[in-house]
């Protein structure tokens, strides 16, 4: 009776551990490796292969900057050189009454006004010189250019010169002290190198 009952708990037991093993033995619940690959990307975003590069806004350029990108050779140090030579020429040419040579420097409206001095000072009879004591000073002020390519550059100057007048009183001579803005003029597609004066105003000593 009691091996009977033994084989019958053998028995048992042997059932009750097959069924833990086939339990326990079995993949229960979504395991990491059955996560598909797609969502597996979407929970981890892959790193970038490399740094995103900035977009281009279309900034505007102003200033030198936009002289410079429409006409690269463009040099500060050689158009003020150039500038201090064109300013000596047409302070002797209008102090002179040289029409000609003011025509070829200044843009209508301004050798208008100059003309019109010249004649003045042609009616009252009187005749100017004028001798620089110093190398004027030129200092880029304002650059500007308009969307056709225009470009207008202001330079200030401040100059000592000496100037011999002559009328029907007699002669003088009257030393000067000047500061004032000049502006300049040229399309930067044009094949001519030359800068016209287009505006001039006073300016703080």
């Amino acid at each position: 009776m009691q091996v009977l009952e033994l084989i019958i708990f053998a028995g048992l037991a042997a059932i009750v551990l097959y069924q833990l093993y086939s339990v326990l033995g079995r993949r229960v619940g979504r395991q990491p490796e059955d996560t598909p690959a797609a969502e597996g990307a979407a929970a981890r975003p892959a790193a970038p292969d490399r740094l995103a590069e900035p977009a281009d806004e279309g900034v505007a350029l102003t200033g030198l900057a936009a002289v410079k990108a429409r006409d690269p050779s463009f040099d500060v140090s050689r158009f003020l050189a150039g500038a201090k030579g064109a300013y000596e020429m047409i302070v002797k040419a209008f102090a002179a009454g040289d029409r000609p040579t003011l025509r070829n420097l200044l843009a209508p409206g301004v050798m208008a006004s100059f003309d019109t001095a010249i004649a003045q000072r042609e009616s009252e009879g009187r005749t100017e010189n004028v001798e620089f004591l110093h190398p004027p000073r030129a200092d880029l002020e304002k650059a500007d250019v308009a969307a056709s390519d225009l470009a207008r550059l202001t330079v200030r100057f401040l100059a000592e010169f000496r100037s011999r007048s002559k009328g029907p009183e007699g002669e003088a001579v009257d030393d000067r002290r000047t500061a004032e803005l000049w502006t300049f003029e040229r399309n930067l597609k044009s094949r001519d190198p030359n800068w016209m004066l287009v505006h001039v105003d006073a300016a703080e000593a």
